[in-house]
C-alpha cells in the first residue's frame, strides 16, 4: 500500500438508500483491513438521519465539514426529488466538492450532483428507471443509459444500488491495484467489479415482453445456448412458424432482427468468459458461437465499440480517476 490516507465523505439525507451507503463503505473498510488507509465519514445537513426503512444513521453535520476531502460519494434514495431542491444541502455539496479529487454518486444521487451544477456538460448515468428523467430534468448532462458506471474526468456516477459497490471497487483499484480490489470483492462475495460500460441488464432481460409462447421459447433458448447454430430456419422451427413469418414477426416484437439478437447474446456470453478467465480469443469465440476470433472482434466493435482484447483489459483496469 502507498500509505496515503484518503478521506471519503459519504453524503446522506432523509430517505437515502441504506445499500447506497453501506456498499461503498464496506468496500473501503475491506480495503483498510488489507492495509489501505481510507478514512470514511458520513455526513448530512443537520447530522443524523433516517434511511429508507426507518433505520437511523449517526452522521456528522455536513455544514461543519471542511477541507481535506479526497472523494465525495452521494447516496441515492427514493426521496431524491425533494432533496434535490434543498438549497442548503446543494450549497454544502458544491462547497465540499470544490476541492475534492473526485466526486461520485450512487443511483439517484446523480440528481443531487446535477441539481448542484456539478454534472453540467458531463457524461453521467443513474438507475435505469430514472435515466430518461435525468436527461429531461438536466439537459446539460449527457446521460449514458444502461451503464454500470460512467467516468468523466474527476466525476463518476453509478447505476442503481449494488452498482455503488462496483464503483467503489474501481476506485480502490485505481488508488492501489487490481489485486486489492479482487481481494475485497472475494471477501464481500461479490463479482469483481463489472466494467463501467457493461449493461445493467442481460440482453434477454432487455427484450420487451412478447405474447407468442413460441417466440418466447426461442429467445430463452438462444440465451441459454448462444453457441448453437441459430439460423432463421432453426429459430422459426422452434417457434413453430414459417421462416418468412418468423423473419417478419421477430423484429416487430423484439426490436431487432433475429441475427442481431443472436449476435448480442453471443457478445454477452463472450464478455462473461473474457471477464472470468484467461482463455485465448479463439477459444472464447468458439465457446460463444462466433466460430473465429475475427468474427467475434467485428461483433464486439459493432455492439460494444471495443475489441474483445480491449474489453478484457478494461475489465481488469477500470480507469476511474
Amino acid at each position: 500500500m502507498d500509505g496515503v490516507e484518503r478521506e471519503v465523505l459519504v453524503v446522506g439525507y432523509e430517505g437515502a438508500t441504506l445499500t447506497d451507503i453501506a456498499g461503498p463503505v464496506d468496500v473501503f473498510d475491506g480495503a483498510n483491513r488489507a492495509g489501505a488507509a481510507y478514512r470514511v465519514r458520513l455526513a448530512a445537513v443537520g447530522g443524523g438521519f433516517a434511511v429508507g426503512g426507518g433505520l437511523r444513521m449517526e452522521a456528522e453535520d455536513l455544514r461543519d465539514v471542511s477541507g481535506g476531502v479526497d472523494t465525495v460519494v452521494v447516496a441515492g434514495g427514493f426521496g431524491f426529488a425533494d432533496v434535490a431542491r434543498d438549497a442548503e444541502l446543494l450549497h454544502h455539496l458544491r462547497r465540499v466538492a470544490a476541492d475534492a479529487r473526485r466526486v461520485t454518486s450512487v443511483c439517484t444521487g446523480a440528481f443531487l450532483l446535477a441539481a448542484a451544477g456539478l454534472l453540467d456538460g458531463a457524461r453521467a448515468t443513474t438507475h435505469w428507471a430514472y435515466c430518461d428523467r435525468l436527461a429531461t430534468d438536466h439537459p446539460s448532462v449527457e446521460v449514458v443509459p444502461d451503464a454500470i458506471y460512467v467516468r468523466d474526468g474527476r466525476l463518476a456516477t453509478s447505476a442503481g444500488v449494488t452498482a455503488g459497490i462496483d464503483l467503489a471497487l474501481a476506485l480502490v483499484e485505481r488508488d492501489h491495484d487490481a489485486a486489492l480490489a479482487r481481494l475485497v470483492a472475494r471477501w464481500m462475495v461479490v463479482f469483481l467489479q463489472r466494467p463501467g460500460g457493461q449493461s445493467q441488464f442481460s440482453v434477454r432481460a432487455r427484450v420487451p415482453p412478447v405474447r407468442e409462447p413460441g417466440l418466447r421459447a426461442v429467445l430463452d433458448a438462444v440465451a441459454d445456448d448462444p453457441a448453437a447454430g441459430w439460423t432463421v430456419e432453426e429459430m422459426a422451427r422452434r417457434a413453430a412458424m414459417s421462416p418468412r413469418h418468423f423473419a417478419r414477426v421477430f423484429p416487430s416484437r423484439v426490436g431487432v432482427p433475429p441475427a442481431r439478437y443472436v449476435e448480442r447474446v453471443r457478445v454477452e456470453a463472450a464478455a462473461g468468459v473474457l471477464e472470468s478467465g484467461d482463455e485465448g480469443l479463439d477459444v472464447v469465440a468458439r465457446r460463444s458461437g462466433f466460430g473465429t476470433a475475427e468474427t467475434m472482434r467485428r461483433a464486439f466493435l459493432r455492439v460494444l465499440g471495443v475489441t474483445p482484447g480491449g474489453y478484457r483489459h478494461r475489465f481488469r483496469t477500470s480507469g476511474v480517476a
